[in-house]
């Protein structure tokens, strides 16, 4: 299953279709709603526990998604708060920092999920943090360019600040509280969006993404050793997932059927190809990476 947690909600309108998701943006404020904002409205406005909403088929066979909504953004703003009370030690900071957590734990319960995916925004704020520190794994997309190559090192500074604070309000946590697991693994990172000239990556992009590989480990994966060597999984030799070029070509018309890359009706069959095999790559190599654990 899909969970769109990045308040744009751009996953949620690839997969759903326009009217059904204007239906549930206008309507997820209301007790019929069916988003993530609706599931988590009764816990920002201190009237309950998480609402159970029911999760929504897509286009692809056995792939599920939980709707995404603009208003999470104001959800976000209420978990630095809940964050603080958790360092006071009540029991509402523990229950609004993992809503999500409860959410999709009793979500899994139904339904039994082989992977349950979060699509995040790229930034490193207080609704990421609670998403992170109840993750299994996470996966860093790279650009081949000299932001990805800066962000490694304030995303290494912050991670291991969430996981040693989370580490303190654990030792100081009531009884009873539910709780996150605080130790999420790397399992790897993936370039995208480069170009290919000759059969290969351009030229300043493969220089961006050599530095990219060095920096990975000097500012990131040995930061995370140092404060846990459980943080990286384990018999893993090349960090590398996979690769995703640039697909602008098919990219607009597989948003605008709402299909993969592979599937858009036209487009070049030897880039739907390249699309289908790069993907296939990347989730047999989660799998194996994921089954080692």
């Amino acid at each position: 299953m899909l969970v769109d947690s990045d308040p744009q909600c751009n996953l949620t309108s690839y997969l759903i279709q326009d009217d059904v998701l204007d239906d549930l943006l206008d309507g997820s404020d209301s007790n019929r709603g069916e988003t993530l904002w609706s599931a988590l409205k009764p816990v920002f406005e201190a009237e309950g526990e998480v609402k159970i909403i029911p999760i929504k088929p897509t286009t692809i066979d056995n792939l599920f998604i939980l709707p995404g909504d603009v208003r999470l953004s104001e959800f976000e703003s209420e978990l630095n708060d809940y964050w603080s009370a958790c360092f006071q030690r009540k029991v509402k900071g523990f229950n609004g920092t993992t809503s999500i957590s409860n959410l999709l734990d009793q979500l899994n319960n139904q339904h039994d999920f082989d992977f349950i995916i979060y699509d995040t925004g790229p930034n490193i704020g207080a609704l990421n943090r609670s998403i992170l520190l109840d993750c299994d794994f996470y996966i860093i997309p790279a650009a081949c360019d000299l932001f990805s190559i800066r962000a490694l090192k304030t995303l290494s500074r912050t991670l291991s600040k969430w996981i040693l604070d989370w580490e303190t309000i654990l030792k100081i946590a009531p009884d009873g509280v539910r709780k996150l697991s605080g130790k999420p693994k790397f399992l790897g990172y993936v370039p995208q969006k480069f170009r290919i000239y000759g059969g290969k990556m351009v030229e300043k992009q493969q220089e961006y993404l050599d530095k990219f590989e060095e920096k990975l480990q000097s500012d990131f994966l040995n930061q995370l050793k140092m404060l846990d060597r459980g943080l990286i999984v384990k018999s893993i030799r090349k960090y590398q997932i996979g690769e995703v070029k640039d697909f602008s070509n098919l990219l607009g018309s597989a948003l605008e059927q709402g299909v993969p890359l592979w599937q858009v009706d036209g487009g070049d069959n030897y880039q739907k190809s390249l699309a289908l095999d790069s993907f296939t790559k990347i989730a047999n190599q989660v799998i194996n990476r994921s089954d080692k654990v």
